[in-house]
């Protein structure tokens, strides 16, 4: 079992570095090969650890691989905790970042970063494994450094862009905010328990139940709480939780492929897991589960509205992803820990493929992002429309789709918690289910902004009659907020970002090469059907038993488990329920006005010019985070440089000093005449002073 661990977290590193260190010598189809090898055979043997631990009734492997140190009772190890917490994750990263190699070979076939870029998302897969991997906080908190630094690698990959070395700076710095927590909640931890060994910290759990800690003089806080806030505020960042979320969706600035990984089954993933991992810890404080739904819930709904006035295909996708990030944080907020790791499977699934497929359609419009450009692609695009249209269906809930039974499991499992008391579930009952309406309100807007309707590009050689969307402005070269790019580095050897005017093709769109659908095709099948299989085990089942601990009083999971009767009558119970009807209310909404009456949009528009213009700003998170932190930042150093460099360091200390002894020294070398006399009589002079000081003072 070791051996086959070692070579799971091992084969994706051995791909990155052949591909990093020797990619001129082995050519692209050398990288290409050599990583896609190494994830495939993480895959097959990742499936074949969830099969044994899954249905075959293998005990938990935890045990430590390698000693990093050992400093009196203090040690930290290499080790791999496997439950089937973990095997969940391992095959759900190995299996989309397999697609996401697959599918580069398509994407980035003219890149000459080609090798880099494999070496990249291979080393982003290896990271993502020894974190989900881990059996001790250290080893954690390396995978939760890995798949940042990577992150920075891989949004910036076009370095000569102004915008994505802007985009992977701000994904860093934001990162750090939230590692900051993290770490003291991981200092913590270590202060408390003596060990940070998951196993130890654990079964001593109940230790530090009653114990309280003054962070500030005169208020005390329980420990329990205090771990679990630090903790998540890690994941906060990791996640992009509100207030830190401002990072995700500028990490479009990278190519598709790496959108879909770190949206999917990566790095964003990784907040949600730790919370999970995490749980016999957090059920020790109801004012952290409360602190950690209402965050999720504020993302879930107010980040999802941003996404209604995005133009650019990915930026849409991406909020969509920060709202289902929020929907997952509720869950673990509200105990359903089991329904949050269903929801992070099942939305590795279809979010992998809307991102895929919105690539796939940048790719057949000459890498042009507008919606507003598109229009009427289903008949040239026929694999990547009805893959989108599974995509589309699974994310807004649709009955039978997987995402309805993760998704509507939440909503339900909140419904539970907020009926229990507790003014914190209320709210985000109300947020999620508001939020079902969103997300097919925009998720449909995409899809027939994108693939329905007339075409609104001009393609040279057959003229297609060239305007905007009626409802939305003309494209400007850069968007205000954002959206657009076509202004950046028009030397870039990659043109992605296409020195040409927007909207104007040189051919017609035609539908992506084998290895950018087969991609679509694999990732759409689970987003179909996966949650048939493990709803009831997952949710209601005791799959998660021993992996996750739940307090009997939280176990809303098992509450609603007494009314599952199968996976049909699950479908059939929520067509009857308030979040269907939200959805079809989305959808009949998105279909009116996009497909059938879009000048509607323009009016509407209009009339909420006032909340259009927020949700346009972001609500003006990016606004306030230049002005207080990054001008009040480089204010601050300028003051430091100016009085405590220049003047205090520079000007007293250093010069300062200098100048001391310069003057010093002048005075001594003017006493140093060299003259016998002068030495005489500076010798009489002090012998008078000499005798003079004795006689006074006796």
């Amino acid at each position: 079992m070791q051996s086959m661990l070692l070579t799971i977290a091992l084969a994706p590193l051995f791909g990155a570095v052949v591909a990093g260190l020797f990619g001129r010598q082995i050519g692209r189809v050398g990288a290409h090969t050599v990583t896609i090898a190494g994830v495939a055979l993480s895959l097959v043997l990742s499936l074949v650890v969830f099969k044994r631990l899954a249905f075959d009734g293998a005990p938990v492997f935890n045990e430590n691989i390698y000693t990093w140190y050992q400093i009196g009772s203090y040690s930290a190890h290499v080790g791999f905790l496997i439950d089937r917490l973990t095997a969940v994750m391992m095959v759900v990263v190995t299996f989309v970042s397999l697609m996401v190699h697959v599918y580069t070979i398509g994407y980035m076939k003219d890149d000459p970063g080609y090798q880099r870029f494999f070496s990249y998302i291979a080393l982003f897969t290896f990271s993502m494994l020894m974190l989900v991997m881990s059996n001790n906080f250290l080893q954690l908190f390396f995978g939760w450094e890995a798949v940042g630094l990577v992150s920075y690698l891989l949004i910036g990959f076009w370095f000569k862009r102004p915008t994505a070395i802007f985009a992977n700076l701000k994904a860093f710095l934001v990162n750090r905010v939230g590692d900051f927590g993290f770490l003291l909640g991981i200092a913590a931890v270590l202060m408390y328990f003596g060990s940070l060994d998951y196993a130890t910290v654990f079964a001593n759990r109940e230790s530090i139940v009653g114990k309280e800690i003054e962070i500030f003089s005169g208020y005390a806080w329980a420990v329990p709480t205090v771990i679990g806030i630090l903790l998540f505020i890690g994941a906060m960042g990791k996640s992009a939780q509100v207030p830190l979320h401002v990072w995700l969706p500028d990490s479009m600035e990278g190519p598709t492929p790496i959108s879909a990984l770190i949206h999917a089954a990566t790095m964003v993933t990784a907040g949600i897991f730790m919370v999970a991992r995490m749980s016999p810890l957090y059920e020790l404080s109801e004012t952290a589960l409360a602190f950690v739904v209402v965050i999720g819930a504020t993302t879930a709904l107010f980040t999802g509205l941003i996404g209604l006035v995005q133009n650019d295909i990915k930026r849409v996708v991406a909020y969509s992803t920060l709202s289902q990030l929020g929907y997952m944080t509720v869950a673990l907020g509200a105990s359903a820990y089991g329904a949050a790791i269903f929801h992070l499977m099942t939305h590795a699934f279809f979010k992998a493929l809307l991102f895929l497929g919105a690539g796939s359609v940048i790719i057949a419009m000459h890498h042009e992002q507008d919606m507003r450009y598109m229009g009427g692609l289903r008949k040239y695009m026929p694999i990547t429309y009805w893959t989108a249209v599974l995509g589309t269906l699974a994310l807004v809930g649709t009955p039978l789709f997987s995402g309805f039974y993760s998704k509507d499991a939440i909503i339900e499992a909140v419904h539970h918690a907020s009926a229990q008391g507790g003014a914190a579930y209320t709210y985000a009952y109300w947020c999620v289910l508001l939020g079902v309406f969103v997300t097919a309100l925009y998720s449909f807007r995409l899809l027939y902004m994108t693939f329905h309707g007339r075409e609104r590009f001009v393609v040279a050689d057959h003229g297609s009659d060239h305007a905007p969307l009626a409802g939305s402005a003309p494209a400007p070269a850069v968007s205000s907020h954002g959206n657009d790019h076509h202004a950046n580095d028009k030397a870039d050897a990659h043109d992605h970002h296409h020195g040409h005017q927007p909207g104007h093709l040189e051919h017609a769109p035609h539908e992506s090469p084998w290895v950018v659908t087969l991609p679509l095709i694999l990732l759409a099948i689970p987003s179909v059907c996966i949650a048939w299989f493990f709803v009831e085990p997952m949710l209601f089942g005791g799959f998660f038993d021993g992996a996750i601990v739940v307090a009997p009083a939280h176990d809303v999971l098992a509450e609603m488990g007494k009314d599952f009767h199968g996976v049909l009558a699950f479908a059939l119970h929520g067509i009857q329920t308030p979040p269907f009807w939200f959805a079809f209310a989305g959808f009949a909404v998105a279909t009116y006005v996009y497909l059938f009456n879009p000048a509607m949009a323009d009016r509407a528009a209009r009339l909420f010019a006032p909340l259009v213009r927020l949700l346009e700003r972001k609500y003006g998170f990016d606004e306030l985070y230049q002005a207080v932190f990054a001008r009040g930042s480089l204010l601050l150093g300028r003051g430091l440089w100016k009085w405590g460099d220049a003047r205090l360091i520079d000007g007293w200390i250093v010069n300062g000093s200098a100048a001391l002894v310069d003057r010093s020294s002048g005075i001594l070398r003017w006493m140093q005449s060299g003259y016998l006399y002068h030495y005489a009589f500076a010798m009489i002079l002090g012998l008078i002073a000499l005798l003079g000081a004795f006689l006074w003072l006796k």
